[in-house]
């Protein structure tokens, strides 16, 4: 197999801080992007950036592309949601489910979006009934694997055997790095002990975090239940009951311990990456996510879609530029590409045609477990 080299994108998601702010509209914020070289691989949240979503009329759809185009960046995947949730007193039904998703798909084709993320709200028999709806609009439904979930979870690999059972190619996955995380991190501790939290506690937090990851990820939703309530006991022991389920949600749900290659278990089927990062440090490394290690299996196992450089860091830290840290990981993935012998592609005129052949090929090739883990 030859080597894989990654398209360089981000995630709008990652200035969501700047843009609510509304220090950048969504035309601001694009130049930025092409601006500073974040690109050429772009990815946006449907919901959080175009108004009226996923309502996407003719005038605007047309208006976005033609500016993209002038930037020289190239859409990745769009970012659609499948809240089950939205009633206050049921979840959706299946059907409801598939009429909720099915305008969102719609839009991503709209848009110009080769790939829609969706959520693993969506079970095997949902991605079954869209893909029909998928393979009509040419948009491919990447399920994001996010933590708590991670790549050999029992209900990512029942998503990957059906998959391979109806074999359509326009079933398949993101991989989020924060399913594959190394260390709680340093910045949300730093973020804890702005809220006054003692030294004691953080250092009782981090070692929690650890003593899970040696375990591995949890087996199953009553060892993740048992986890998260571990975290919340520990705020109330250290006198901070307050944080005890922030502790929790963050400390099950935002860092995954999942080896790095865990991801060969459905390494055939990922077609897009979420590059999961919580910020960098004095070194100029990422300290919590083992980024060149990402980096050199998905090259060294053939990977040429794209890395949406994806920063979480901004839910907590307010006092440091997000543009500048993800800068920063985009040098660090770059030049964990070269040590890998490859390279990531930085610019449009090879990205664009390299992304059309990345889903082509796939849609010509029968994805298979070779290679994979036992």
């Amino acid at each position: 197999m030859s080597l894989g080299a990654p398209i360089q994108g981000v995630t709008l998601y990652s200035f969501t801080r700047a843009f609510h702010g509304r220090e950048y509209d969504l035309e601001q914020l694009l130049r930025k992007v092409a601006d500073d070289g974040y690109g050429p691989g772009l990815e946006i949240v449907g919901f959080s950036s175009f108004r009226g979503f996923p309502a996407i009329d003719d005038a605007f759809a047309e208006r976005f592309r033609e500016l993209v185009d002038e930037l020289g960046l190239v859409q990745t995947s769009l970012a659609i949601n499948a809240d089950i949730g939205i009633h206050r007193d049921r979840l959706l039904t299946d059907d409801e489910l598939i009429e909720y998703m099915r305008p969102q798909i719609e839009a991503a084709a709209k848009l110009g979006f080769p790939i829609a993320r969706v959520q693993i709200s969506l079970e095997p028999d949902s991605m079954e009934r869209l893909a029909p709806l998928a393979e009509k609009n040419g948009v491919t439904l990447a399920l994001e694997v996010h933590a708590d979930q991670y790549a050999s979870h029992p209900r990512i690999l029942a998503l990957r055997d059906r998959y391979e059972k109806v074999g359509s190619p326009f079933l398949g996955f993101t991989a989020d790095w924060g399913a594959t995380t190394s260390g709680f991190a340093p910045s949300l501790i730093e973020a804890y002990r702005r809220r006054g939290a003692s030294d004691e506690l953080l250092a009782q937090v981090v070692a929690l975090w650890d003593e899970f990851s040696q375990e591995g990820p949890p087996a199953d939703q009553a060892d993740h239940g048992q986890r998260f309530g571990r975290f919340i006991a520990l705020g109330a022991q250290g006198g901070r009951p307050d944080l005890g389920i922030d502790f929790a949600i963050n400390g099950t749900g935002l860092f995954g311990p999942a080896r790095v290659d865990d991801w060969l278990e459905i390494m055939p089927w990922i077609r897009h990456i979420h590059g999961k990062f919580f910020g960098i440090d004095e070194t100029g490394e990422e300290p919590s996510v083992p980024v060149r290690d990402l980096i050199r299996l998905f090259v060294e196992n053939g990977y040429n879609g794209a890395i949406s450089s994806e920063y979480e860091g901004w839910h907590w830290n307010n006092w440091q530029s997000a543009f500048e840290i993800v800068g920063g990981e985009q040098a660090v993935q770059r030049s964990a590409a070269r040590d890998a012998g490859s390279q990531m592609v930085t610019d449009a005129v090879t990205a664009r045609p390299q992304l059309h052949r990345w889903l082509s090929e796939r849609s010509e090739t029968k994805p298979t477990t070779t290679g994979a883990r036992a």
